[in-house]
């Protein structure tokens, strides 16, 4: 959905919580594992990158 400060690929889930994924770029369609969650935030990593149209 957008770009962190640091560059991180961001998204929001249910009720607006926040996933921070690295090394992704706005609009780019993957499949994510959640590796690390905390209070207000969490972390994933890329398990599949999708073609535009999958």
């Amino acid at each position: 959905e957008d770009l962190g400060d640091q560059g991180d690929g961001l998204t929001r889930v249910e009720r607006g919580f926040v996933v921070i994924v690295p090394d992704t770029e706005q609009g780019e369609r993957v499949t994510i594992e959640i590796t690390d969650v905390r209070k207000n935030v969490s972390f994933a990593e890329v398990v599949k990158r999708l073609n535009y149209y999958d």
